[in-house]
């Protein structure tokens, strides 16, 4: 084997493993230098390959991105549906192939388009490519969001751009440091000029984003509440068993009975197991009614709801002044519903996944009313669509995400589900309530901090005095937009530069 093929291959294994290490940038590790050290080295390895090259190592680096970074699935497919390991196997691998397919395709435009070593290359066209690929992956396909770089610098000072920006303004910053830093270490030519302007950008991005994170776009609307998050800890493969519902709604009721001084009580997803106009439901409801007319509480439960004929809804329920139903819009794909059922129906009958036939809810629904606030409402997997969130807002006062995590069992994945809605509190300027089944069940305050937790897999009421807010920031008033006109604008600048350094052939900086 000669040295070029050696070199071919070292470097291939290199992508796979920085891809690898990538995760570690997220919950529970955070090692958030990661998510900057992790691209800038496939950026370099992209230098100066062939085309096919290109869209291999990238292909590779998400192998390990995501083989690791959401090995969940695995226990999402073998745990709780009737698949053996081998068929849950063949599809988690499916699933980690095909998003990598969105870092091989960046891989293969770089190499066959953006050959030179130029500073536009390393500072426009790279960074703006990779965060166009993180916003194709939130919305192509009904989207999955998970894992965007801009969710591990939860902790760090570009969490300022967060407000402005939201969660992919904060991944170009990332993006952007990783570039500096792959053009900075491939320089033969290093000049004054370059240094000077190399710390000058290192410097406004970190800098700035600083700064921007000592900015606070809310304040106080009313007194503060006394909230309780009911974490029944009911395992996954009893939760939808008959013998077990008693059982379920006697925990949910007890821990509830004792959190009496409350103001709100929330329960989390499904808590309770059976559709809103059975009759075990109804003496529940009656029962959380007398509670709320003797002690002054207000309830937001989650309840599956059947609304005609074909129509069942993962839904909210507010008991309140102002009752009403929150039906979650963003389904989770063959969790909640099988795309192409007329075709692919049939096929996924294996999976055997219970209350798998929801209904979309609406995109714009009202907020629900509890507590005297208004209340933005999510249910699981709608935590990770910050453009979903931010429908409730101006008006929202609070925002409350309810989930069952216990589909991912002992994971991962209920970590980085908590680190999203860090993000989604962080851009909205609101208090976030996390309420889930088995964990981890949280109180975010409006700068995207835990300020209240509850461990895994215990059943516990978590109680906390949160303070409803008002205001609005630069994301909530804009959303995406600006960021899309700001990635549109440098890639196509970049890709002007980076022609004319080509037909030129410079490898200089200016």
């Amino acid at each position: 084997m000669n040295r070029v093929k050696q070199a071919s291959i070292a470097g291939d294994v290199l992508a796979l493993l920085a891809g690898a290490a990538l995760p570690l940038a997220f919950a529970p590790f955070s090692w958030f230098f990661l998510a900057i050290l992790s691209p800038a080295a496939l950026f370099l390895l992209w230098q100066d390959v062939s085309v096919k090259r290109g869209f291999w190592r990238g292909w590779l680096f998400g192998l390990g991105y995501f083989g690791v970074g959401i090995s969940w699935v695995y226990v999402s497919f073998s745990d709780f549906s009737d698949m053996g390991w081998l068929a849950a196997g063949a599809l988690t691998v499916g699933f980690v192939m095909f998003l990598s397919l969105y870092i091989g395709v960046l891989g293969w435009l770089t190499a066959r388009f953006f050959p030179v070593a130029h500073y536009s290359k390393f500072l426009l066209v790279l960074p703006m490519g990779w965060v166009w690929i993180e916003w194709f992956r939130s919305w192509l396909f009904t989207g999955f969001p998970w894992l965007s770089l801009g969710y591990s610098q939860i902790d760090s000072p570009l969490r300022g751009l967060a407000p402005i920006l939201g969660v992919y303004g904060v991944s170009l910053a990332v993006a952007l440091t990783a570039g500096l830093i792959a053009f900075v270490l491939q320089s033969r030519h290093w000049k004054l000029e370059e240094t000077v302007f190399s710390l000058f950008l290192f410097g406004t991005i970190w800098g700035g984003s600083w700064g921007l994170s000592t900015l606070q776009w809310y304040s106080p609307s009313a007194d503060p509440l006394k909230v309780a998050l009911i974490q029944g800890n009911i395992p996954q493969e009893f939760k939808w068993q008959s013998d077990y519902q008693q059982e379920t709604i006697e925990r949910y009721l007890r821990l509830s009975q004792e959190q009496r001084d409350a103001d709100l009580i929330i329960w989390p997803e499904t808590a309770i197991p059976t559709f809103f106009h059975f009759e075990i439901t109804q003496q529940l409801l009656e029962i959380l009614m007398q509670e709320r007319a003797l002690y002054n509480i207000d309830f937001l439960v989650g309840v599956p709801y059947k609304a005609g004929q074909g129509e069942y809804y993962n839904s909210v329920l507010s008991l309140s002044d102002l009752p009403d139903f929150y039906h979650k819009n963003h389904l989770v794909p063959f969790g909640e519903y099988i795309p192409l059922m007329d075709w692919l129906g049939s096929i996924f009958d294996i999976l055997k996944v219970p209350m798998s036939s929801f209904s979309k809810g609406a995109y714009y629904q009202h907020n629900l009313f509890a507590a005297d606030q208004s209340i933005g409402v999510s249910i699981c997997y709608e935590a990770a669509f910050g453009e979903r969130i931010r429908t409730a807002l101006p008006k929202a006062s609070l925002l409350v995400n309810i989930s069952n995590d216990a589909w991912f069992g002992d994971s991962i994945a209920p970590h980085q589900h908590l680190e999203i809605a860090q993000m989604r509190a962080l851009e909205t300027g609101r208090y976030l309530l996390r309420a889930t089944n088995t964990g981890i069940s949280a109180i975010i305050d409006p700068s995207g901090q835990v300020t209240a937790r509850t461990p895994q897999f215990t059943t516990q009421a978590l109680a906390a005095t949160v303070q409803p807010m008002q205001g609005i920031t630069p994301y909530v008033r804009l959303g995406e937009l600006p960021l899309i006109l700001l990635l549109a604008a440098g890639f196509a600048l970049g890709l002007v530069i980076h022609h004319h350094a080509q037909t030129q052939n410079r490898q200089s900086f200016f």
